[in-house]
């Protein structure tokens, strides 16, 4: 595999990278803005948003979700970009979930989120908004929730759970609720952030402390694995056959640190084989 390329860089702290509309979209929630970035490496911005964490995704219908994880709302933004509540996630936990939003083919949005307490804490949740607004809770006690998915086969919901340091895997339902959780892969000494599943259904993690992003088939064994010189926080499979893997890395210096200067984030690319697939 190529030595990573930097695309982008001066980020303050980037996360959730979505491909959509030929370019790739990511927060930057230091900065609280979500950003466009071709491969030629222009980049614009295209939402400032409300609150940190900024995290985004699309409707079926193409409108833009984004979270306010503040004031607990799930907004959507409108054709004359007005953004309006879309679901309410105030209710749902303390505080509201905010770290992670994906939606799926049906239009099912699921957000997470949970208080960080450190290792062996288990009080994250998945909240899922329906497309009428309606939103609840349907999944809980996971051990710091961060990237999440669907498979390709629209059926599998994925959640890296980093201080368990493993995927999780729920069976999702007619009605867009979650059951038969288990474990999809062990991840050894890996920290699960942001992930990303590809064709072959292999799915690639961001890890911050280790410095890296690993592909692992289910069950837990390392397919490959791109070091870096800084903390991985997330990563999308993108480009005009989506195999390009792009990964959002930032020095790491502690929840205190995490948005001061010097601006050391950056977008980097690799190429790969399997292109991606699923959502986002």
């Amino acid at each position: 595999m190529a030595e990573p390329r930097v695309l982008l860089t001066g980020i303050s702290f980037g996360e959730q990278p979505r491909w959509h509309e030929d370019r790739l979209w990511f927060s930057d929630w230091g900065m609280r803005e979500v950003i466009a970035v071709d491969l030629d490496g222009s980049s614009e911005v295209m939402l400032e948003a409300p609150a940190f964490p900024c995290c985004v995704d699309w409707l079926p219908d193409g409108r833009l979700l984004v979270v306010s994880a503040r004031d607990g709302r799930l907004l959507r933004r409108e054709s004359d970009g007005t953004l309006v509540t879309h679901g309410d996630l105030g209710g749902l936990s303390d505080p509201p979930a905010g770290n992670e939003l994906v939606i799926d083919s049906r239009g099912n949005a699921y957000v997470n989120g949970g208080q960080a307490l450190g290792e062996g804490s288990a009080t994250g949740i998945i909240a899922m908004v329906s497309p009428d607004g309606a939103a609840g809770r349907v999944a809980d006690g996971l051990a710091f929730p961060n990237g999440m998915l669907v498979m390709p086969d629209a059926r599998t919901l994925i959640v890296a759970e980093s201080y368990a340091k493993r995927l999780t895997a729920f069976e999702i339902s007619s009605d867009g609720s979650l059951s038969n959780r288990r474990v999809w892969a062990e991840l050894g000494d890996g920290v699960p952030d942001g992930i990303c599943a590809d064709a072959e259904n292999a799915i690639w993690y961001a890890d911050v402390p280790n410095k890296r992003c690993s592909r692992v088939r289910e069950g837990g064994d390392v397919l490959q694995t791109v070091e870096l010189d800084r903390g991985c926080f997330a990563c999308a499979l993108g480009g005009p056959d989506r195999t390009i893997l792009f990964m959002i890395a930032t020095e790491w210096n502690g929840p205190q640190g995490m948005f001061q200067d010097p601006r050391t984030g950056q977008v980097l690319t690799t190429q790969v084989t399997a292109p991606g697939a699923g959502w986002p």
